[in-house]
């Protein structure tokens, strides 16, 4: 748990497929890794960014583009930002491509897609049925897990063929929408288990974390075993509705919650702040059943129908997940706290759609920060972000410490390079992921 001595041996994060990490890697110090951003690209080409420096870069460009903007995501293979644009206007094309993204003409605008969107919300809130806009397709996704069937799936499907075609699809997941409430580190309370997703500070500084929304309302008080001596007490919770978080203060007000994610095995990574999702990006998700698994985000700003509510503005994944491990951490390798586990279909075996809480959003919702961060993203980040792009064209979001550009570190592992050892000193070790 949280007032644990933390190890001074920190986690290496080696290598992840789609789905998880195929297996441990060893880290070789001082192997070389390119860096992103170093200001070599011509003006109109393509960048190369880390996953966070093209979350900034949407985010700028986005209000600039205004009604032409559809929506972007993160190409990991190629490191690039692919921006859609809707309409027929050249300047605006050319504007995106000047300032280091691709620019995608597409059919549908953001607009459009968010008001498919609201019709769904209407005409189909059905239990077992998810959607979220997938910018790789320019369309909606609609997800309808195996209990949708007879009149909820002619009614999904009527509601999907009112929209304009091309506008949204269906797929069918095997599993079932639930929030996964059972069993970072295991955390009990009612008779249920969850996993504690991050320690923050409250705005009057206490010590606390952030786990999931259905777990703060299945009991106010939680403890570190079962039927145990509670060591925390639920400050706010919010589930359904919009989001799915909780904040709990720790019961001893000198209790230590370090900026840690728990990796198992001895190990911990740790968290620098706070920071948004991007479709496309690679993610890892630790939970008290499943331990450690990874992914990527493929969609944002989701609407959940589960039996016990719809809840909205979630991250979508293809992270595996399973009962108890609600509330889990999702972050970066370069340790930017992510989303916190909300529920989804399938499980570590089979795979499925699982939800994720954004932890900007709980952030902001309950006045705390992570660390001795600022609440909301960029937290430990966008200092040196703003530094980097000051002094000549390094990428504004890919640096550490030491300089090291994260996009680069990534594209340096096949040589055996990471960010997580550099960050660490150079210490080396493995671990497994599932």
């Amino acid at each position: 748990m949280s007032h644990r001595r933390i190890p001074k041996r920190k986690a290496v994060l080696a290598g992840a497929g789609a789905v998880g990490v195929a297996a441990a890697a060893m880290l070789l110090p001082h192997a070389n890794a390119s860096q992103s951003g170093s200001g070599s690209e011509p003006k109109g080409e393509p960048r190369t960014l880390s996953a966070s420096a093209a979350q900034d870069l949407v985010s700028q460009l986005g209000p600039e583009l205004g009604d032409a903007y559809a929506g972007a995501y993160y190409d990991a293979d190629k490191q690039q930002v692919i921006v859609n644009v809707s309409g027929d206007s050249n300047e605006v094309i050319v504007q995106v491509n000047e300032a280091g993204a691709v620019a995608r003409p597409v059919e549908n605008s953001m607009g459009e897609l968010k008001s498919a969107a609201d019709t769904l919300a209407r005409e189909a809130t059905i239990p077992g049925t998810a959607w979220a806009v997938d910018p790789r397709t320019n369309q909606v996704l609609v997800t309808a897990d195996r209990t949708v069937a007879g009149d909820s799936w002619n009614r999904l499907e009527s509601a999907v063929k009112s929209l304009d075609s091309g506008m949204a699809r269906i797929q069918k997941t095997a599993g079932e929408f639930k929030p996964f409430l059972e069993g970072g580190d295991a955390i009990f309370g009612g008779g249920s288990r969850c996993s504690l997703g991050f320690n923050v500070t409250t705005g009057d500084g206490q010590p606390g974390f952030l786990t999931a929304g259905h777990c703060g309302v299945a009991d106010d008080q939680w403890s570190e075993d079962p039927n145990g001596a509670p060591i925390g007490t639920v400050q706010e919770a919010t589930f359904p509705g919009e989001g799915d978080f909780a904040l709990v203060t720790y019961d001893d007000p000198a209790t230590e919650a370090p900026s840690t994610v728990d990796l198992g095995n001895g190990e911990t990574l740790d968290i620098v702040g706070a920071d948004d999702a991007a479709v496309g990006q690679e993610v890892f998700r630790m939970g008290s059943t499943t331990g450690l698994n990874s992914g990527q985000v493929t969609g944002l700003d989701a609407t959940v129908n589960y039996p016990e509510g719809t809840v909205t503005g979630l991250i979508q994944t293809n992270v595996c997940a399973e009962p108890g491990d609600s509330g889990g951490a999702l972050f970066t390798r370069d340790g930017s706290a992510i989303g916190l586990t909300s529920g989804g279909s399938g499980d570590c075996t089979s795979g499925g759609e699982t939800f994720f809480q954004p932890v900007t959003t709980a952030l902001a919702a309950v006045g705390a920060q992570i660390g001795a961060g600022d609440v909301g993203g960029d937290q430990g980040q966008g200092e040196g972000q703003d530094q980097d792009q000051e002094q000549g064209g390094q990428d504004e979001a890919g640096q550490d410490e030491d300089g090291q550009d994260e996009a680069g570190q990534e594209a340096g592992q096949e040589a055996g390079q990471d960010e997580a050892g550099q960050e660490a000193g150079q210490d080396q070790g493995d671990f497994d992921g599932n």
